[in-house]
């Protein structure tokens, strides 16, 4: 048993490091000030090949796995870029999955290398105010009219929409009450954002400001047939294929910020002098920021194990889950220590903790919510009757 990085993946959190110093503190500062999506440190990732990790090499990608894409986007995560960071190029990560596993040659053709060269901007289109997590609930509809669809209905938190191009949809096809399983009748497409159809509104929030967060609202978009990704009606079918992928790469994010936070803390107990002697000889600083060390070490173990199963082609399900709940907690634990290690000045938006913090809350909320984890992993892991 390793629990050691690869040489590969060494060299990965090398190299991405690199790029990482070359947007500091100041820079990702101003851009959480000026709300400006932070294209200058995209197109970097993208000239470094980066965006295309875990796509097929005959596509341009690296062709490499989960852990690989853990492995980059803790070190993104990892620096005072956080959350602005990882999220400008999260969808590229771990979204195209359904294209590669369940698209046909001709949409792989197409699609996937403009995604890995960094030239076309995807979102994702899934949640609705009416469905929240319930998925089988979503309204949004495609009716087939000839040899297109025509998209109507509403998305909720859908990132990165005030830059895409493209968006990868789930709506329904066929009502909900004409299905035999409440997940049935749902398709997944990867279209054209056509503004012309398409009306997308900013949400005003309270973090990541580098990075939109929007409503989108489509009044009969018209969607090839073409672009469908596999059969119609098993959509869902097809985005829960990348949902555990998605899990991983969350919590390996979450984790990077607490590491950041975590080192700024620590860095500032070793310097802050009080009563003639460092704050980070007290007992009552030291013990919360070790319990916290530990706390993210566990986390990412969790997920390098998670991740580890879903490359050798294992169930991961509630490893998964697991590496987002205990990612996420050890991630928000570790900015709010940071903070109180701080005291006043941790609430100064110059020391950039706060902003950690604001950030790290995004892991911890979305895209699931630490309650219906648990209860998730009640039921699968441990046979208790399902809550939900």
């Amino acid at each position: 048993m390793d629990f050691g990085l690869t040489p590969m993946q060494e060299e990965i959190r090398t190299n991405v490091g690199r790029i990482m110093q070359r947007f500091g503190e100041d820079y990702w500062l101003a851009r959480d000030e000026d709300h400006c999506f932070p294209d200058e440190f995209t197109d970097a990732m993208a000239e470094g090949g980066w965006l295309g990790i875990a796509m097929p090499e005959e596509y341009g990608g690296a062709g490499l796995g989960v852990a690989e894409a853990a492995v980059l986007m803790q070190t993104v995560a990892k620096s005072p870029g956080a959350m602005s960071a990882a999220s400008a190029i999260h969808i590229n990560i771990f979204g195209p999955n359904p294209i590669v596993v369940f698209g046909n040659e001709e949409q792989r053709q197409r699609w996937l290398p403009p995604l890995i060269r960094g030239e076309t901007r995807t979102c994702f289109g899934v949640t609705e105010p009416t469905a929240g997590l319930n998925t089988s609930s979503i309204q949004t509809r495609a009716v087939r009219d000839g040899d297109q669809y025509l998209v109507s209905g509403q998305k909720m938190w859908t990132s990165t929409a005030q830059e895409a191009d493209k968006i990868l949809l789930l709506a329904r096809t066929t009502p909900r009450e004409e299905c035999e399983r409440p997940f049935d009748g749902i398709s997944l497409f990867y279209a054209d954002l056509d503004r012309e159809h398409a009306q997308v509104r900013e949400i005003p929030k309270m973090g990541r400001h580098a990075v939109d967060s929007n409503e989108v609202f489509f009044d009969e978009m018209p969607v090839p047939v073409g672009d469908r990704i596999g059969e119609e009606g098993k959509g869902f079918q097809y985005l829960i294929h990348g949902l555990n992928p998605e899990r991983i790469l969350v919590a390996a994010e979450a984790i990077g910020i607490g590491q950041e936070a975590l080192d700024r803390a620590a860095k500032y107990a070793r310097e802050r002098v009080v009563f003639d002697r460092p704050i980070g000889q007290n007992q009552g600083i030291q013990h919360p920021l070790a319990e916290s060390w530990a706390e993210l070490q566990a986390a990412w173990l969790m997920a390098l194990q998670a991740a580890w199963l879903y490359d050798n082609g294992q169930p991961c399900g509630s490893e998964a889950n697991a590496s987002k709940f205990l990612g996420a907690e050890a991630g928000k634990r570790a900015c709010e220590r940071a903070m109180i290690t701080h005291g006043g000045l941790g609430y100064a938006r110059e020391l950039h903790i706060e902003r950690l913090y604001r950030e790290v809350l995004i892991n911890w909320i979305a895209p699931v919510s630490p309650h219906l984890i648990l209860s998730n992993i009640a039921e699968k892991a441990l046979g208790l009757p399902k809550s939900y």
